[in-house]
């Protein structure tokens, strides 16, 4: 059994200066599939990418603490070396997918958070092999498809992150489909230029702002913050506790130099109380430099929001799901998506890749067998 899984995952040198997991979520969230085939008589062979290795071997990206790990939490599980250490993986190459299968007899695809990117090893073994989906990924898509076709109302979807454009697709979908967009991080200095504030030396997309002024001219709720946290000129950011700057809460304008870091504490307090009675919450992204502990209150509010709302609750992105971690919030969510890009794409297309070379495996329903 040939198993793509998603252990992309965090990397940390020991005080001894060994290479180990500094996260292990992700190995953690394949068990479910792995044990099942394991159950049923499967010899599995896992395969997975592990960073951006750039198509040739990088002793950075190898498997080998993750196969540690693996091999900790399922013995007997087999892991290829990364499959980035070979172009074919990222070209979708035949011969690259051929050398993969190569003594196995079926595949299951358990790594949603690649199943928007056609890569050989995700619509390459469909093609040859009988095919599933691991229990994680069809967890996945039907927590995620459930926010498309018939989520409880009020549907609330609370956006962060840095950029519009890594996001106004999804934007405009969820626009359709929510009750109301809450928008902070990054991307809200671009809707608060929109609508004619200065926003200092805040992070801004000139090129997005009549895309933004459309959205808050549909006619729909779209709510931007009322008031931000802004750092003075010459201060910095850095994780913890290091940063260094006078930091002060404004309203919409912000000061010329200085630069809008979170949500203000009446937008985080407006934020919540959408939040709490919704029938329906999907997070994805902070809502401001939450590395930095000054800038974490805003995404500390709606973390807080969404595990205390009685409704449906869907958080995705590793941004997001570590904020939850930290505040020993993870397990008051309804689903938390181990896929930032893929949930995106799905939430935005209704389909991946991936899915779709699923639908069309040899055994795939409807095809003769």
């Amino acid at each position: 059994m040939l198993l793509r899984a998603d252990l992309n995952v965090p990397l940390r040198s020991s005080a001894g200066g060994a290479t180990e997991v500094d996260d292990d979520f992700r190995v953690r969230a394949a068990l479910p599939t792995i044990e099942w085939l394991v159950d049923h008589g499967a010899k599995v062979t896992a395969c997975s990418h592990l960073g951006r290795p750039r198509g040739e071997p990088d002793p950075r990206f190898a498997m080998e603490p993750v196969r540690q790990r693996l091999a900790e939490l399922a013995p007997g599980v087999e892991l290829m070396e990364n499959l980035r250490f070979d172009p074919g993986e990222e070209a979708n190459d035949p011969g690259f997918v051929a050398r993969l299968i190569e003594g196995q007899d079926l595949y299951v695809d358990d790594a949603f958070g690649s199943a928007h990117r056609a890569h050989a090893s995700i619509v390459g073994p469909p093609a040859k092999l009988p095919s599933a989906a691991g229990r994680l990924l069809e967890r996945e898509v039907e927590a995620l498809g459930g926010l498309l076709d018939h989520p409880a109302r009020p549907f609330v979807a609370v956006l962060g992150g840095a950029k519009v454009s890594d996001k106004l697709g999804l934007l405009q979908s969820l626009l359709e489909r929510a009750d109301v967009l809450l928008v902070g991080g990054g991307m809200c200095f671009t809707f608060l230029a929109a609508l004619g504030h200065d926003i200092g030396d805040s992070l801004v997309e000139p090129d997005q702002e009549d895309a933004c002024r459309q959205l808050l001219d549909s006619g729909r709720r779209v709510v931007v913050p009322t008031d931000v946290v802004a750092l003075a000129p010459g201060g910095t950011i850095a994780s913890g506790r290091g940063g260094s700057g006078k930091t002060r809460t404004v309203g919409r304008t912000i000061p010329a130099g200085w630069k809008g870091v979170d949500i203000g504490p009446g937008t985080a307090a407006e934020f919540a109380d959408e939040i709490r009675p919704a029938g329906t919450v999907l997070w994805n992204g902070p809502m401001g430099v939450a590395e930095d502990d000054r800038f974490a209150a805003g995404t500390r509010a709606v973390a807080e929001a969404v595990a205390g709302c009685r409704g449906y609750t869907v958080v995705g992105g590793g941004d997001s799901a570590s904020a939850l971690a930290h505040l020993g919030l993870a397990d008051r969510v309804d689903h938390l998506s181990t896929g930032g890009g893929a949930a995106l794409e799905l939430l935005e297309r209704g389909d991946l890749p991936g899915l779709a070379a699923l639908r069309a495996a040899p055994n795939a329903p409807g095809r003769g067998s």
